[in-house]
């Protein structure tokens, strides 16, 4: 099981095209909680203008999250007009499998960001696709995210920021 992503930013919107280019991604699956909006479920909008920009020079984006609460995603969805999965028990290979096919594109050409190693960066390396793990948008956790961070903080000093 491979815990390691292959890029380590501090932000989303460290991701340019020049990022994608270097590493021949053509498509992003994103997270949502404390990768693309905080605790309280704010959305910035330079991430929604980061979005748009990405997907004006035609990078396929899509949002898999682990959360049940699919109001919450589909109005981040909504927000960034792109579409989405919930309930998606990752690192589960079905969420990432399922819109890999959705968007017909190899899954090395895909990359998967989110802000946990146990679920989003697991995940993506299970389905060999390029990982890309990014500091948390809000230092408040939900309680069963909260327990992991201290194992993610030991293996995150082995990492060195991309950029």
């Amino acid at each position: 099981m491979n815990i390691y992503p292959n890029a380590y930013l501090r932000d989303v919107q460290e991701i340019t095209m020049e990022f994608l280019k270097e590493n021949n991604l053509k498509a992003l699956i994103l997270d949502v909680d404390n990768t693309l909006i905080d605790y309280y479920k704010n959305l910035s909008e330079e991430k929604i203008q980061w979005a748009r920009s990405l997907k004006k020079q035609g990078i396929v984006l899509y949002i898999l999250s682990n959360t049940n609460k699919k109001k919450k995603v589909e109005m981040v969805a909504k927000k960034l007009e792109i579409p989405y999965e919930n309930f998606a028990k990752k690192p589960s290979k079905k969420g990432f499998i399922k819109i890999q096919k959705k968007i017909n594109i190899a899954p090395e050409n895909i990359g998967v960001v989110g802000d946990q190693i146990f679920t989003d960066v697991i995940g993506g390396n299970r389905c060999n696709m390029y990982t890309v793990l990014v500091d948390p948008v809000d230092k408040k956790d939900y309680w069963y995210t909260a327990w992991k961070r201290p194992i993610e903080k030991i293996i995150k000093k082995k990492l060195h920021y991309k950029n």
